[in-house]
This record gives C-alpha cells, sequence and structure tokens, in this order.
C-alpha cells in the first residue's frame, strides 16, 4: 500500500459506508504514512424490489482495492466488535460517513480518530449537512475535517476548505464534489497531523445548526413558502426523500424546477400555467415544474404532464 518502510507507517483504520468516503478511502490507501490494516463498514443490506444483498460501497472498493480485514459489525459499539477493532492494534483512526456513533476506545488512539464531515463546522452538523447546506441557499459549501470526541460532530477542527456553489447544484452532485475536495484535504493535511504539526481547534460556539436524518413527509412543497425556498428543496431532497406537490389529490413527484414571478390573479396553492408549463402558485413566485412522475408513471417534463392533464381532465 505504499512505497516507505512498513516501520515508519501509522497503522490506520477507515471508517465508512457511503460514497462519499470512496474517495478519501483510495487516498488513505496509497499514502506513505499509511498502513491501513482494516476497513469498517455497515453489513450489506437488501437493495431494490428483488432485495438483493448488496454490500456498502466502502465494501466494494475495498475489494477491488484489494484491502484486509473488512469487518461489518451491525453495531459498532458492542464490546465484541470494539475487541475485533483493536485487535487490529490501530494508531489512527480515519471515519467518512459511516453512520453509526463511534465508541470511545476508538476515539482514544494514540492519533486520536479524525472524521471528515461536508459542512463548515459547526453549521450543519448531523445527518444531512449537504441538503441541509443547498436548501439554505448558502453561498458556499465546505469539508470539514476534525479530531473526534464523545459528542456528534463536536470535536476540534483540524482543517478546513470551501468550494463557492452555483445556485443549481443537486444533493448528489455537491456531494460528490464534496467527497472529491475531502480526499484531497485529507491527503494535504494527514503528514502535519502525525507529525504533530497541524492543531485541532475547538469549534466556534455560535453558529451551531444540527441537522437531523431526512423523512419522506420533508419533501412536501408547501405553497404557503417562496417559490425559491421551494426550487432549492427540490435540489436538496433529490433522489431522497423527493420532493411532491398536491393537485386534486393526485401527489405528483417534483425532479426539476425554476422560479417564475407571480400574476396578480395567482393564488398560493393553485396549478396555474407558465407557457406551455404547469407551475405551482407559492407565497412569493411561481415555481415552475419542468420535471415531473405522476403516481404510477414513468418521469415526464412537466409540460407532457399538464397536456396529458388537460386531454384526460377526469
Amino acid at each position: 500500500m505504499s512505497d516507505g518502510p512498513a516501520g515508519d507507517r501509522v497503522r490506520t483504520v477507515y471508517l465508512g459506508s457511503g460514497g462519499f468516503g470512496a474517495p478519501a478511502l483510495q487516498r488513505l490507501a496509497a499514502h506513505p504514512r499509511v498502513e491501513l490494516v482494516g476497513i469498517v463498514t455497515a453489513p450489506a443490506r437488501p437493495v431494490g424490489r428483488h432485495a438483493v444483498l448488496t454490500p456498502t460501497p466502502i465494501a466494494t472498493l475495498a475489494d477491488e482495492l484489494g484491502l484486509a480485514p473488512v469487518l461489518t459489525p451491525e453495531r459498532l459499539r458492542t464490546s465484541e466488535a470494539v475487541a475485533s477493532v483493536l485487535a487490529l492494534a490501530p494508531a489512527l483512526a480515519v471515519l467518512a460517513d459511516y453512520g453509526q456513533i463511534v465508541p470511545p476506545a476508538l476515539l482514544d488512539l494514540p492519533y486520536g480518530a479524525l472524521n471528515l464531515h461536508p459542512s463548515a463546522l459547526p453549521r450543519f452538523r448531523g445527518a444531512s449537512p449537504v441538503p441541509a447546506t443547498i436548501a439554505a441557499g448558502d453561498d458556499d459549501a465546505a469539508v470539514s475535517l476534525m479530531r473526534m470526541d464523545a459528542g456528534l460532530d463536536t470535536g476540534p477542527l483540524v482543517a478546513l476548505t470551501r468550494v463557492p456553489l452555483s445556485g443549481r447544484e443537486t444533493a448528489p452532485e455537491l456531494e460528490a464534489h464534496l467527497a472529491e475536495l475531502a480526499a484531497d484535504l485529507l491527503d494535504r493535511s494527514l503528514d502535519a497531523w502525525l507529525d504533530a504539526a497541524l492543531l485541532a481547534v475547538p469549534q466556534a460556539t455560535d453558529g451551531v445548526v444540527l441537522t437531523r436524518p431526512l423523512r419522506r413527509a420533508d419533501g412536501a412543497l408547501d405553497p404557503a413558502r417562496p417559490a425559491l425556498e421551494l426550487e432549492r428543496l427540490v435540489r436538496a431532497y433529490h433522489p431522497w426523500p423527493g420532493t411532491y406537490a398536491e393537485f386534486e389529490g393526485e401527489r405528483l413527484v417534483v425532479t426539476a424546477a425554476r422560479v417564475e414571478g407571480a400574476a396578480g390573479s395567482d393564488l398560493a396553492g393553485d396549478l396555474v400555467r407558465q407557457g406551455d408549463e404547469p407551475a405551482l402558485a407559492t407565497a412569493d413566485g411561481r415555481l415552475v415544474l419542468e420535471r415531473v412522475t405522476p403516481p404510477g408513471k414513468r418521469s415526464m417534463s412537466g409540460a407532457d404532464w399538464l397536456r396529458g392533464r388537460r386531454a384526460h381532465p377526469g
């Protein structure tokens, strides 16, 4: 895994499950100061209509890179799981998008536990920082490298990098970009961290925002809110939990939208026409529905859906 002598390398375990952490794992596996002695990830889960048992993106990548062992504890906090990780004799843990609380025994390694988090901490701690960044309309996004402590994303900051936003990013696009930035940040910070030349600085105590896991109900497009806020939700909540509007009892999934100005006759909640396209009248402006998925049908343009609706009013 490296060109340097084994004695110069730091025994390291990597903890991750989601795809956000894949580029960082690739960099870590190639880092000359790292001896990657184990991967910890979630167990394989049933996926799709046929419930095919599917390993995590990190488990798949570890297999491709020939990394072993790969540990898949259901709960990392059990004594058995902790013992299995400590048996690898790690001196450093690196974590990205793992999804479980890390027990104290793994936080207290000689070089600690470093976590890559896709926000400018303390802004957007918790489970859904990328959607929260888009939904808030922030001008930029960030990746933080922090030394983990017992709190939820409360540990001191080691390094941070920012990237400006265009205002058109969807959550998957932004996450993929931040994943690459996270890998770069880890790669250029690791030597200084291992040499004690990079200090961890406590997070600010103001500006703390705690995010939670998203639920299906979060995707409701409430016309009492401004169209600009709803357009952000369409991008932030793709693909999960998705966003939808209700028209005459029909739930219409909205996957792309834009904002236009309101007409004087608009009433919030009404379905109106914006040229050939449907639009949701809101408290401030119109949310033009550029791409939608009607119940039981394929994805289509909003214009096609509106034509079909007029042709079949019942």
